[in-house]
């Protein structure tokens, strides 16, 4: 009897024992940092080659994780470029399909069809400050939301068409009378650095893994930043782009032309010194959200979750500032279209480069996979992970495309870019290996002539497999035989 006494102990020990204690899980979902800048052309980190620009932040997330040197945005369907990046960028869908949904994103956030929902779904607290610019309320999408900013600061008539060399400014970066970032009595990068503090301190008490989408405004127009940054940039040591032009000859037929409001920044001509001085103010208002950035990679340290956790950094799209003989995003040129971008995490090796074309809204569907979620079809994005972690080593597109309205096409595929003006019936040539800076066109050249049509034909693919209305062919018959 005592036997079976002892016996029926053990095995309600082991009963009670078993029962408390948790059963093999699989590993815990990690986190997801989204860290998004405004305006912030592939040019503008010093790890990755620009010598001029102060990046520290920037330069550790460089050497911590993967650099993807060949982002890119599609285009847009009207002058505010970074709607049309975001509404791609939160809702999966190419260029065109983006602007047909934009008129049913309620729709879409019924059926829990954006990011930050799939996200939520698949296990995820969702936290939501800055940058906004999609025509629905992030509040109903996003678990958390502390500020939502508009579009851009607002800028006064002083920060336009300036400044004229020998001509009192009467603008200045750092004069917090003008409103814009200092609206509210904080600038608006150091108030996202804030709340991403207050995210993180959040989230570190919790066991629910977090995405985190923070969008600055920084460094879009009107380029302010305090004094001390500004300061960092002496006049004499910012060059001009080799690609500097007084004017784009062809202006007038590629958009709204001279009157769209990124080129009224400054005056025409441009000037030497116009474009030094803004990009003088670009590059202080990237070094001050720079210092934001480096706060909010010290707040994830802080709370205890960095090492579970991947950081994507991007942009919506670049800027010319200077380029070319333009100051806004609104081209095809690489200046304008194409973002910096990095992966980090625990499993992307370090200091390494992706050199792979792909599109910065691919960070949607990473996101989605590293949550375990599966891609769904209405999604038309690819994830970046294979690439990222090395276990694959082709992208996963042929070729690029671009828009711009009805004004602009591009397609860039293996090193050559075909850009067409169909309003100004012309069409230009890069060899992008040879010419990076995009300064050389060789649309003229008899033996890149089958090249060039090759290349036309590939794009009129492009543009209907994605319902592109834009007729390029009765533009160039020649090309599209």
């Amino acid at each position: 009897m005592p036997c079976k006494l002892t016996w029926l102990i053990l095995l309600l020990v082991m009963c009670f024992t078993g029962c408390g204690e948790k059963k093999p899980t699989e590993k815990a979902k990690p986190n997801i940092l989204f860290i998004f800048a405004d305006d912030q052309n592939y040019q503008t980190i010093h790890a990755q080659g620009n010598e001029e620009i102060i990046t520290p932040a920037l330069d550790k997330l460089t050497h911590e994780g993967m650099t993807f040197t060949n982002a890119y945005n599609m285009g847009a369907w009207h002058g505010a470029v970074c709607v049309a990046s975001r509404t791609m960028l939160n809702t999966g869908r190419f260029v065109w399909s983006a602007y047909q949904n934009e008129k049913n994103l309620k729709d879409l956030a019924h059926k829990r069809q954006f990011w930050s929902q799939m996200m939520e779904d698949a296990g995820y607290e969702t936290y939501f400050s800055g940058k906004w610019h999609v025509k629905i309320s992030p509040d109903s999408i996003f678990n958390h939301v502390r500020h939502q900013r508009p579009g851009m600061p607002g800028a006064s008539k002083e920060g336009y068409n300036r400044p004229v060399e020998g001509v009192e400014d009467m603008w200045s970066p750092y004069d917090t009378t003008f409103g814009g970032f200092w609206k509210g009595g904080k600038h608006w990068s150091e108030v996202l650095a804030d709340d991403a503090e207050i995210f993180l301190e959040e989230a570190s008490a919790k066991e629910k893994p977090f995405f985190i989408y923070l969008a600055f405004n920084a460094p879009h127009d009107p380029r302010q930043s305090p004094k001390e940054y500004v300061d960092k940039y002496p006049l004499d040591h910012i060059e001009v782009p080799n690609s500097y032009l007084p004017e784009y000859p062809y202006i007038g037929k590629i958009g709204y032309g001279k009157k769209l409001r990124d080129e009224r920044l400054a005056p025409y001509p441009r000037t030497e010194y116009a474009v030094k001085v803004n990009r003088q103010e670009y590059y202080a208002l990237i070094t001050h959200m720079d210092a934001q950035i480096q706060r909010i990679l010290d707040a994830l340290e802080k709370s205890g979750k960095k090492d579970n956790t991947y950081i994507f950094f991007t942009a919506d799209h670049g800027l010319a500032c200077g380029n070319h003989g333009l100051m806004g995003k609104q081209s095809m040129y690489d200046h304008s279209i194409r973002p910096p971008m990095m992966v980090i995490g625990p499993d992307i090796p370090k200091g390494q480069e992706i050199h792979e074309d792909v599109y910065l809204q691919d960070v949607m569907a990473s996101a989605l996979e590293l949550a375990g979620a599966n891609k769904p079809e209405f999604v038309e994005f690819n994830s970046l992970i294979g690439l990222a972690n090395g276990q694959t080593k082709k992208g996963n597109y042929d070729a690029i495309y671009g828009c711009y309205t009805d004004a602009q096409r591009m397609i860039r595929k293996d090193d050559y870019k075909l850009i067409v003006y169909p309003k100004a019936e012309t069409t230009l040539l890069f060899d992008l290996k040879n010419d990076p800076m995009e300064m050389n066109d060789l649309n003229d050249k008899e033996e890149l002539q089958s090249l060039k049509a090759t290349l036309f034909k590939e794009l009129v693919k492009l543009q209907e497999s994605m319902e592109d209305t834009t007729d390029i062919k009765s533009v160039f018959p020649s090309l599209a035989l």
